[in-house]
């Protein structure tokens, strides 16, 4: 392992923060949590392994290894978690549920606002569920595109998609319940 070069560390740090989050959320500290961290600047990439954690604001990323790999210039190009499951958690804004999404494998394409949902993917937000082999989640938009997951081997093959909608609560029905 080359050795840890405390100016890439915090240009790392910086570019995960402004790369991983809505807008609420590039204002805060990243935190990476981890067992073991290799971060090699010659090649722009940073290994985490063992029960890894990333938190920024109202985001969370769990797996059992991470990825990340970095431009020429130095901005977050590519996140990889990679767990049984890997997740991903975010409040997209103060006036919306938290999303949570899983799969065995997630890649976050910083640039796109973007995460990728491969083998066993799901995604739910109040109550609401999307599932499918693979997974493409705008976290800017708030849109879930889901279908097979060609050229990826998949542990467990799906090749339609499973959804289930709650219907939403009319709020003049709330008000008049005893």
């Amino acid at each position: 392992m080359k050795h840890l070069n405390p100016l890439f560390f915090l240009s790392l740090l910086f570019a995960v923060q402004t790369a991983l989050a809505l807008p609420e959320d590039r204002e805060q500290p990243i935190h990476i949590q981890a067992d073991r961290a290799e971060i090699d600047d010659l090649k722009g990439v940073a290994r985490y392994t063992g029960n890894v954690v990333i938190t920024q604001g109202s985001i969370k990323i769990t797996g059992e290894r991470a990825t990340i790999t970095r431009t020429e210039g130095g901005t977050v190009d590519v996140f990889t978690a990679i767990g049984k499951p890997a997740t991903f958690r975010q409040q997209p804004a103060a006036d919306k549920e938290v999303v949570d999404a899983y799969g065995l494998t997630i890649q976050y394409f910083a640039g796109k606002d973007q995460v990728l949902l491969i083998d066993q993917a799901r995604v739910e937000q109040g109550g609401s569920a999307f599932a499918g082999e693979k997974i493409v989640y705008d976290t800017a938009r708030q849109i879930v595109n889901a279908g097979r997951a060609n050229g990826h081997n998949i542990t467990v093959p799906s090749p339609r998609i499973d959804m289930v909608i709650q219907p939403k609560q009319n709020s003049a029905q709330e008000g008049n319940n005893p």
